[in-house]
């Protein structure tokens, strides 16, 4: 057997380490071919955990987090044929000119990603709600620009919005992590709402446009259910449609607001609960077609992944549920955290796809899925507390916890820890680096079962390892005690689907 196609995933999140697992362990595809996984940067725990777990994956250090040090990086390990294919997962990476970089090193071809020019695709909402425009892909129905130092044309829209559509969404149109949308759904939270955006990002604004017009996309609601879909495109214009997962990117149960922030997901599951062959046949033919067609037609077109997060309407037809329209709220140009942790745990051939990713050969090479599967992944995060009264994730926490964990259960259980914002010591072993420290993820048979039934043994999964004190954060006024938290809801979306429409379920 020859030397294995190794690729590595750059960035320092949970769903870089597990990229690098899976496609290490899914192992050879039916050529014969190896895959190996291999991690740019990660964290300083993670090599430890790594060997502690018996993930057969590879690291790579970096110099610091810039982009010329993980170019460098990169291109060494080209030269010396330690990885052959490079995937950076956090949007940074691309916004900061990476593929530009390597290209200029001579590694263009095996690194993906949009070039700098390209990456107004996610870090311009308004340049890409104009492309959307040019090239037929739908989006909201109205949308506009303001000035948002201007409460009072701000509100002039917004209550456009509110008294045709139902509400508005404000939209800090630059990089925000996920984070920058506000929906307005009343005119008594229009002041608030715009209070909170201006507060968050007033520095951002200030640096970028001074005493200029401060640019504020405004969007009419779209009523509806969120799902994302996840595209890979070869340097040809082939692409494949991943498996959807669902994300729950506010902090706690209930809708988003100034006491449950939208933090960057608490969990995910995957497949989406109203993931159906019609909704994947309506994503190709309306974004993914136009979008890969746009992207050739500007000079862009590389190997890459894109990510849009979508509205889909359905209405009933017969006994059917069937989606309706699919409208694109935005467009991310890498993979979703963490619902790509749930996606890449479904695929057996990942290695082969992203290999395929580079070669041009996604044409022929199909997504293999675990379709007699679900997969959920809930963050276990720091929890309120300390030495000065920390309100806990994501506002401050208490850091350089230890953290226990019973392995032997978790493998029993079939529960696998991933680590995120953890650190390790001499002293403690593994410690909370803060904010998302470690994901628990676990898939679940279909097989003489229902979809909401098995997310529901894997949900109570969770509770039960965490209940039994086998995952633990050990606060530092209290050794019995647990730091961490979690949302207990994560994957009970397959239970109220099942409750609404379990008649039309796809």
């Amino acid at each position: 057997m020859g030397k294995p196609v190794i690729i590595g995933f750059a960035g320092t999140d949970a769903r870089t380490l597990l990229s690098a697992v899976i496609v290490s362990q899914t192992g050879h595809d039916n050529n014969g071919t190896d895959y190996r996984g291999c991690v740019i940067r990660g964290t300083p725990a993670m090599p430890e955990f790594a060997m502690t777990m018996g993930w057969d994956v590879g690291f790579v250090p970096t110099h610091d987090n810039t982009v010329n040090s993980y170019a460098q990086a990169m291109a060494d390990s080209f030269e010396k044929e330690e990885i052959d294919y490079a995937i950076p997962m956090p949007e940074s990476l691309i916004f900061n000119g990476i593929v530009d970089c390597l290209t200029e090193k001579g590694f263009g071809e095996r690194v993906a990603g949009l070039t700098e020019t390209g990456g107004f695709i996610e870090g311009d909402k308004i340049r890409c709600k104009e492309l959307c425009k040019e090239i037929g892909i739908p989006v909201a129905d109205e949308w506009t620009v303001a000035d948002a130092r201007s409460f009072s044309e701000v509100s002039r829209f917004v209550l456009d919005y509110l008294h045709t559509y139902g509400g508005a969404v404000l939209k800090f149109p630059y990089s925000a992590g996920g984070k920058g949308a506000r929906i307005i759904q009343d005119v008594w939270q229009m002041s608030q709402v715009y209070d909170d955006l201006i507060q968050d990002y007033k520095p951002a604004y200030k640096k970028m446009f001074k005493n200029r017009p401060w640019p504020l996309l405004i969007e009419s609601r779209m009523a509806g259910v969120e799902i994302s879909f996840t595209i890979l495109v070869d340097g040809k214009g082939g692409f494949r449609i991943l498996p959807t997962s669902m994300d729950y990117p506010e902090r706690f149960e209930g809708p988003s607001s100034s006491l449950n922030p939208i933090t960057g997901g608490m969990g995910s599951i995957s497949p989406h609960p109203f993931e159906s062959r019609r909704l994947i046949e309506m994503v190709n033919e309306q974004i993914a077609i136009p979008l890969v067609n746009a992207l050739r037609k500007q000079g862009l077109l590389r190997p890459c992944i894109l990510y849009p997060g979508c509205i889909v309407s359905f209405q009933k037809h017969g006994d059917d549920l069937s989606p309706s329209a699919v409208r694109v709220c935005e467009i991310n140009i890498r993979p979703g955290e963490p619902e790509f942790q749930t996606v890449v745990r479904r695929l057996k051939n990942s290695g082969r796809l992203f290999e395929a990713m580079f070669t041009g050969e996604l044409d022929r090479v199909s997504p293999e899925v675990r379709e007699d599967q679900i997969c959920l992944t809930t963050a276990f995060v720091t929890g309120p507390g300390g030495p000065d009264g920390q309100k806990g994730y994501p506002w401050r926490v208490t850091r350089n916890e230890k953290i226990e964990m019973d392995f032997g259960y978790l493998k029993k259980k079939g529960l696998l820890p991933v680590p995120s914002a953890m650190g390790v010591s001499n002293e403690k072993g593994f410690v909370s680096d803060g904010t998302r420290v470690l994901y628990l993820v676990c898939n679940g048979s279909l097989k003489n079962t229902s979809h909401h039934e098995t997310a529901a043994k894997l949900t109570h999964k969770v509770k039960t390892a965490f209940e039994g004190g086998r995952v633990r954060l050990i606060p530092r006024e209290n050794n019995h005690g647990n730091r961490f938290d979690f949302r207990r809801d994560i994957g009970t979306h397959y239970g109220l689907a099942h409750n609404m429409f379990s008649a039309y379920r796809p």
